[in-house]
């Protein structure tokens, strides 16, 4: 029995976690596993109601949970920073989520951006470090408000977090054990500090990995290559920010941000998985918005549960849907509503 947190947060999230939970329903009942669900209404309405964001005793709660399923986060009427900081954040840093897991893949070539490239091409893993770097939120400001003003912030990386995370990656690349190569993406050329540490302890680690081929790109040039030649990588390492930035670019080249998920990982404890399109309010309530993101993310936690049969199909489904059926992946031009393309990945299954 799974006991699974739901935050469907803000925007169009309720939305597009009212079919994912349709999906993990179905494979329920098809795969025969069981689950117990509570709503938690995390999010710009609640904060917005009570100034309160999430608390010690909410993180206490949700420690008791096999995995959380998360919708978005972000409002219009809400300062930016405050949800983020206040709810994502604190939920990654608080339970302890060191890794961000990003799946690259595209599942049809019509959707691709990219001349010439098939599915076969874009199929590469993406781990991030997610508890360190930049969005530590350490820093200071000196002389703030004056011609003198200096803004410092503070990249803050420890060889423990650094090695889990690259210990992580190798792990990941053994499992997946397609191109069997790891690459880390930094910028060593100027980070000298942060970075010295990060290659160190990559190519420390990968003497216990005779089995894995090792590389090094730096950042500005693994996005070039993300363009020009996908098919290069298999799972790559990096930082908090560089993994932020790739992973978007990432999105775009698989089809979107309406296919994009991703987890937030705990490997001994408890992980969260999310479409990573964001809150999208121009589209709430609508009923346009692609819950394919999130359908990928529900089949994310349940491989993360070790259900792995009811995860594939899922994807099986989520690919037969999106190469059969929809016109486009982008909100309003799927050709379906959200609603509809929920019930399509169903009947799939």
């Amino acid at each position: 029995m799974y006991k699974i947190a739901i935050i469907p947060g803000d925007g169009t999230g309720p939305e597009v976690v009212r079919e994912g939970v349709k999906v993990i329903e179905a494979a329920s009942r098809k795969f025969g596993f069981k689950y117990e669900s509570k709503t938690f209404d995390f999010g710009g309405e609640r904060y917005l109601k009570t100034e309160k964001t999430i608390e010690e005793k909410d993180i206490e709660e949700l420690r008791k949970y096999s995995a959380i399923f998360l919708g978005a986060i972000g409002h219009p009427d809400v300062k930016p920073g405050i949800l983020e900081t206040g709810i994502l954040l604190k939920l990654r840093f608080s339970l302890d989520q060191y890794i961000n897991l990003r799946p690259v893949k595209l599942y049809s070539a019509d959707f691709c951006p990219l001349k010439n490239k098939k599915p076969e091409d874009i199929d590469f893993v993406v781990v991030r470090e997610n508890s360190e770097g930049l969005y530590k939120g350490m820093g200071e400001f000196k002389d703030k408000g004056t011609k003198n003003e200096v803004a410092l912030q503070i990249s803050y990386n420890t060889r423990k977090g650094v090695e889990r995370c690259i210990r992580y990656a190798f792990e990941c690349c053994k499992k997946r054990n397609k191109k069997n190569k790891l690459t880390l993406c930094g910028k060593t050329n100027v980070l000298t500090y942060a970075w010295d540490l990060w290659e160190r302890t990559f190519y420390e680690v990968a003497k216990e990995y005779p089995g894995i081929t090792t590389d090094y790109v730096h950042v500005d040039a693994a996005t070039m290559w993300f363009v020009k030649n996908p098919e290069w990588f298999d799972v790559i390492v990096t930082d908090n920010l560089f993994g932020d930035i790739i992973t978007d670019l990432g999105a775009m080249i698989q089809g979107g941000m309406g296919i994009a998920a991703g987890g937030n990982i705990n490997p001994e404890g408890v992980s969260m998985f999310e479409p990573i399109g964001g809150s999208a309010p121009k589209y709430t309530g609508k009923n346009v918005i692609n819950p394919l993101a999130a359908i990928c993310a529900a089949g994310m936690m349940l491989e993360n549960l070790s259900e792995i049969k009811a995860a594939k199909a899922i994807e099986s489904a989520v690919i037969k849907v999106s190469t059969a059926k929809l016109k486009s992946l982008a909100a309003g031009k799927m050709g379906y509503s959200t609603q509809e393309v929920g019930d399509l990945v169903v009947k799939n299954l």
